[in-house]
């Protein structure tokens, strides 16, 4: 069964509908998104009634190989330093199959598999998540720490069953920090819960996503539901969506081999 999908979700018909229901229904939560282009942004923001001021702050680290190793083996490595709150860490594996993964990984508490939707595909993944204390992202981003001692020996054991062969924790790189704004909103027209996180890249770059999580139950529901919401805002919702962390990873990549040369 495939997990990723990158066929826009209103061309799916028969096999590809199967699959897609099949992944939604082993899942724990559907999360449906869109990015925005940056001409569409200022006017995203607008329209939404975001505010700068009510966002909460962020600091995203990736950490991976130079070549992008993990990513090209489907595993994702991550540390946030949140504003107000503690930050977290999160081993993420994708595509994943739901029914394939191991039962006490399926079953861990601090395990989420989660199916992301966009107009242009889908995909299923596995996100082993941890908390840890901002100072102590900070201080292992700064070289004065250990990145693998910001991850629980649960996530440590879960990254060594997944990552390609002999590369440990201590041996990535960090790719980071993005700079992001987060709000929360319920619009009154909408009624559910939306998410609207700009991603901020050092070159002046920026991502707007908006997204919002259900029950696998509401998916199909929700889905479209959001859509009319979008629709009714004017937000194209055909064009090729900017995934925050594959963009993320090639930008950073390409500036540590830069630094490297």
């Amino acid at each position: 069964m495939a997990t990723t999908n990158a066929k826009k979700l209103s061309e799916l018909t028969g096999e590809g509908l199967a699959t897609l229901l099949a992944l939604v229904g082993s899942s724990d939560s559907v999360e449906l998104k869109i990015t925005l282009p940056e001409h569409e942004q200022q006017s995203t923001i607008a329209a939404l009634g975001l505010d700068p001021l009510e966002a909460q702050i962020r600091q995203i680290y990736f950490f991976d190989t130079p070549d992008l190793q993990l990513n090209r083996s489907g595993v994702a490595v991550r540390a946030r330093r949140i504003q107000g709150r503690s930050g977290d860490t999160v081993v993420k594996l994708r595509p994943v199959v739901p029914d394939d993964l191991p039962e006490d990984i399926r079953r861990a508490a601090s395990v989420n598999v989660e199916v992301d939707a966009t107009p242009n595909g889908y995909v299923c993944s596995a996100s082993m998540k941890g908390k840890v204390p901002n100072a102590d992202v900070r201080e292992a981003v700064g070289g004065r720490g250990s990145v693998r001692k910001l991850f629980s020996k649960e996530q440590r054991a879960f990254f060594g069953a997944h990552a390609p062969e002999g590369l440990g924790l201590d041996d990535l790189h960090v790719l980071g920090p993005v700079f992001v704004l987060k709000q929360t909103l319920v619009p009154v027209e909408y009624g559910r819960r939306l998410v609207a996180e700009l991603w901020l890249l050092p070159d002046g770059s920026r991502i707007l996503e908006l997204s919002t999580k259900c029950p696998p139950a509401e998916a199909f529901q929700v889905a479209v539901e959001t859509r009319a919401y979008f629709g009714g805002k004017g937000l194209d919702l055909s064009a090729d969506p900017q995934m925050k962390t594959k963009t993320s990873l090639d930008f950073f990549a390409a500036r540590l081999a830069e630094s490297r040369a």
